[in-house]
Formats: C-alpha cells, structure tokens, sequence
C-alpha cells in the first residue's frame, strides 16, 4: 500500500510540473482558427479562385464595348520592261475600323447578369470554405488536445503497472506470491508500453496535421470548452437558422440565378442583331495606276443579322441551358437537406458527448474506489495481482473514455455552429482581419484596359 501511495503522489507531483511547464503564450481554439484564417493554403487558393472568378464580369461587359482594330499593308511592284531598267513602285494602305455591336438580342445584358450572379455564388462557397477550415482547426486542436491527455494517462498507467511488477515480485520473494502474479505484471507492464508507443504515434499525428492546417506549430493546447457563441437552445432553432444562413444554400440559389440568365442569352442567339462599323483608310504610293496621288477613304456600314437557322445548334444550346437550370434548381434542394442532415448528426452526438462525459467522471470515481478497494484486500490476501490489474485497467478505460468525449463535445459543438453557418470570424469574435471580398470586384468590374491584377502582379 506504501508503495501504491508512492506512486500516486509521484504522478501527481509529474503532473503538476507539466502544468508549469506549459509556455505562457500557449495556443487556444480560437487562436488556431484565427492562424488557420490567415495562413491555410487552401483557403488562400479559394480567395484567388474568387479573384478569378470576379473577371468574369468585365469579360462580359466588353460586349456593349466598341471593338477597334488597326492595320497596315504595303506592297512593292517591280516592272521589267525590255530596253529599259527595271522599276519599283510602292503603295501603302493604312486603315482603322471601329466595330460597335448595338443589339445582340440581350446577349450580353444576360451574360453580365450570369457573371454577376456566378461571382455572387462564389462568394457564398468562399464562405463555406472558411467554415470548413475553421472547423477543421478546431478539430485538429481538439484531436490534439485529447491525444496528449491519452500519453499523459497512459504514462501513469505505466508507473503503476512498474510498481505492481516490483510489488509482486517482492511479494514472490517473501514466499507470499508465485511467478505467475509476477507474469501477469510483466504481461499487463508490455501491453502498456505498446499502449503509450501507439499513443505517442498518433499525437505526432495529429500534431503534423494540425501544422497542415494552421500553418503554426501546437504550443501549449489544452483540452477546450465545448462551443457557446452562436449556439441556439434547441435542435428546430438550430435547423431554422442553418437552412437560412448556410452559405451552401445561398450559393446554390444564386447558381440558379446564374442558370436562368444563361438560359435567356442563348434564346437571345435567335433574336436579330444590329451592328454599325466605321472604317478609315489612307493609301499611298508612287504605282502609275494612282497618278502618284494620295487618297484616304471613310465609311459607315450598319448592318442587321436576322437569323433563320444555324444548322440546330442554337436550338441544342437552348435545351441544354434549360436542362442545366433545372440541375441547380435540385441541388438548392440537395443543400439544403445536406445541411439539415449535418445539423441533426452534430447536435445527436453533441448530446452523445455531454452524456458520455457524465457518465466517465462517474465511472472513473467508482472505479477509483474499486482500484483502492482491491490494493487493500490483495494487502489481506483475499485479491490477487489479477484482480488489481483489472481494476486498474477499468481507471485506464474510463479515464481514455472522458477525454474521448471531451473532445467529441468540443468537435460536435463547433461541427453544429458551421452546420448552422456560424462559425465565422464575426460570430466568433475572431482577432483577425477578414477577407472583403467585394473590394477586388469593386476594383476590376468596369475595367477598360489593364494588364496588372489589383495587387500588381
């Protein structure tokens, strides 16, 4: 028992120093989303897709601009003549035309309207990526969380189960146990390292994901409380708000938008067009054909395009834009019961931690005082070392099964705010500039000319 008490203090006294031993700046859960917010890879692909995505809208607007072309011709003429030399003549033209549709059957009023509502809806999935790598920080930092709680339990479990093979091999010696007490030691002490190495491997694990996700190396995490911004009282509440703030929903809705102006400017193909073009054009030369005068020639020409068939492709265009409407009409449905889905699942197993959670810190306090209920009747000779082994394992079961759903709370409360389209950095109260996206399509929409992107590459 003296020994058993040793150990206990030393365990304590092991944890203690670890708790000093955590650096002052240690890492948070809402530090590692806002780390996550600012360095992610993928998050800052999906911004530039965005910018991409925003040049759709001056790619469509040149069709209400002027088309303007220049070019220049010369030409050399040599006359070989009999009894004389041969002679060169030059001539030059140099000309300017300005092409300016006036009606393409609002082609191009639709195609701006579907650039606009494409941007739109990119923005809306923008949104939804930086959900989902804040939930994915979040996790990352709970997976870690919970793995080194796991290696600091199973570091215990193995000074405990060291002390019980010392205590039954001095109980042998004393001619008051066998080998086979000493065996069953050795043998639990074994499965125990292989416990801690396996427990070891996987918190490097999740330690080199979570530098793939934050962009930071952990510091100093701790086990995080279960979400509380943004939480709603009930699961209907939960619902409501998920089906009418979840960016996916939006951005389906404003896919349909994009699919029906899509639909308008290819029935616009079967309208007639207008087009006016002016033309300047200078010509010069010494060829005896012009008098060796110089000319220059101007002309309007407008002209209407009524078309009468096109071979059938018009009408397939047609077809195939409605039936494109149509796919993002369902897949508004298809988002939607994806996030009402989602939603359930994450407060179902958030409900699931929380219970679990209750239930361990009984199972470990019963447990407890099972282990120190058995050490005191094997001291008696009414147990055996079989019998402590058990009991210890039940502390080592119920104490992994209370860090488990410690961080499966924390995993399904922040799970539930993405699933509603909460966890952003306003609702969070994130310390960390967020991203506008409108700003660069504000600075590109209605440029003429340019070569350079707004941040001058």
């Amino acid at each position: 028992m003296p020994n058993i008490r040793r150990t206990v203090e030393a365990a304590a006294f092991s944890a203690a120093l670890a708790l000093l031993s955590i650096p002052a700046s240690a890492e948070t859960i809402t530090g590692a989303m806002e780390k996550a917010y600012v360095n992610n890879p993928d998050l800052n692909a999906a911004r530039a897709a965005l910018r991409a995505t925003d040049e759709g809208v001056p790619i469509a607007k040149s069709g209400y601009r002027p088309q303007v072309e220049a070019s220049m011709t010369g030409v050399q003429t040599r006359f070989d003549r009999q009894l004389a030399p041969p002679t060169d003549y030059h001539t030059g033209t140099a000309s300017i035309t300005i092409t300016q549709q006036i009606f393409d059957g609002f082609q191009t009023l639709n195609n701006v309207r579907a650039a606009e509502a494409t941007v739109f809806s990119s923005r809306e999935t923008l949104k939804a990526n930086e959900i989902s790598i804040l939930l994915a920080a979040a996790q990352s930092y709970a997976n870690i969380a919970r793995d080194q709680e796991i290696v600091s339990i199973r570091k215990q479990n193995l000074a405990f189960l060291k002390e019980q093979v010392r205590a039954a091999t001095s109980r042998t010696d004393l001619g008051e146990g066998t080998r086979t007490d000493v065996s069953q030691a050795e043998a639990e002490l074994a499965q125990a390292k292989a416990l801690l190495v396996t427990a070891v491997s996987q918190l490097k694990q999740s330690e080199a994901t979570y530098v793939q996700i934050v962009g930071d190396t952990p510091e100093g995490i701790k086990q995080a409380k279960p979400a509380s911004k943004g939480a709603l009282r009930n699961l209907d509440q939960s619902v409501a708000a998920g089906l009418r703030d979840h960016p996916s929903i939006a951005a389906a809705q404003y896919s349909v938008n994009a699919a029906g102006y899509r639909v308008k400017s290819a029935e616009g193909s079967m309208l007639p067009g207008v087009v006016v073009q002016g033309s300047v054009s200078r010509n010069t030369g010494d060829n005896p054909s012009s008098f060796g005068l110089e000319s220059s020639t101007g002309s309007v020409v407008a002209r209407l395009q009524v078309p009468i068939y096109q071979g059938g492709a018009e009408y397939g265009q047609i077809r195939q834009a409605k039936e494109r409407l149509g796919q993002q009409q369902i897949l508004v449905d298809s988002a939607r019961a994806e996030v009402q889905q989602t939603i359930v699942t994450a407060y179902a197993q958030l409900e699931a931690a929380l219970a679990t959670i209750t239930a361990s810190r009984e199972q470990i306090s019963a447990s407890r005082r099972a282990l120190s209920g058995v050490i005191d009747e094997l001291k008696v000779g009414q147990r055996t070392t079989l019998d402590v082994l058990d009991a210890q394992q039940s502390v080592l079961v119920a104490q992994e099964s209370l860090v488990t759903a410690q961080r499966n709370a924390v995993i399904a409360s922040y799970g539930l705010l993405a699933a509603m389209g909460r966890l952003t950095v306003k609702s969070q109260g994130l310390h960390v500039a967020e991203y506008r996206a409108e700003e660069h399509y504000e600075a590109v929409k209605d440029k003429w000319f340019g070569l350079r992107t707004v941040d001058g590459k």
